[in-house]
This record gives C-alpha cells, structure tokens and sequence, in this order.
C-alpha cells in the first residue's frame, strides 16, 4: 500500500467519527472515578434531606392538629388519626377543614404511612414516621422520625 493510499484510508475511516474501544474505556474510567468519589455524598445529601422532610411533615401535622383542637376541642382519637385532619369524622358539625394543604394525609418521604397514637409520650398525640426500613428502632436512615 502506497503512501498516498494509506493516507485516503485514514482520511475516510476519521470522516466516519466514531471512537475507538480505548477512548471508550477511557471514558468509562473516568466516570466510575466521579461516581466513586461523588456517589456516597449525593446518598447521604439524599437520606439526610428525606429525614428533614419527615421533620417538617411531623411539624405540618402539629399546626393542622392544634387547628383542629382549637375547632373540636379535642384531638382526633386514636381510630380517626391524621384522616380526621383530611375529612371530618362522621357526626361532627363543628369540623372547619380540611386542615392539610393538599386535602390528603401525605405519606413520609419513604412512601409509608404516618403513624398516629393517643396519647403520645408527654403530648397528647404522637406522630412517627419509621424510617427508611418501617421498622421501629434503627439507626441512620433508618431511625425513627417522631415528635414526641
């Protein structure tokens, strides 16, 4: 093959772009670095964030529940829990709400419920949101989230 024929083919095969298997491994190095080094800190940004949102939803509850004491005169009992704040409990006239921006009992920021007790631990109500593992107990992002 001449000179001049090597180079036409070289010229075609970079016409065509593309990239060649190392500058993909290359590529690939680098990204499996960042993500090595940028990933863990993104996961715990994530996990402590969704432990604030529980915070201030158990705080949103604690307004809408002084509200609808200042309007009933009492808490909701134990089998009415938070749903008393979305809808009003059957046979009560003096219920002035909804009591929740969104009209509906959120779910905690792990997609489980709220849970409501009667009475709480030194309150009259207690709200929990058990974590990432919905199990009581834990550590991390598993720990319980309460108000009481």
């Amino acid at each position: 093959m001449t000179l001049a024929a090597h180079r036409r083919n070289r010229r075609a095969r970079d016409a065509e772009g593309g990239f060649t298997l190392v500058e993909l491994l290359v590529v690939l190095v680098i990204l499996s670095l960042v993500m090595g080094l940028v990933g863990p800190r993104v996961l715990s940004y994530l996990s402590s964030s969704r432990e604030r949102a529980a915070k201030l939803q158990i705080k949103s509850f604690t307004s809408a529940l002084d509200l609808y004491f200042f309007d009933m005169g009492r808490y909701p009992s134990g089998s009415e829990g938070l749903a008393a704040l979305a809808r009003a409990p059957a046979g009560e006239s003096r219920w002035a709400g909804p009591y929740l921006q969104q009209g509906s009992v959120p779910a905690d920021p792990w997609g489980k419920p709220y849970e409501y007790r009667t009475p709480g631990r030194g309150m009259p109500y207690g709200i929990t949101s058990l974590g990432a593992d919905g199990q009581r107990g834990g550590e991390g992002e598993n720990a319980d989230i309460s108000n009481d």
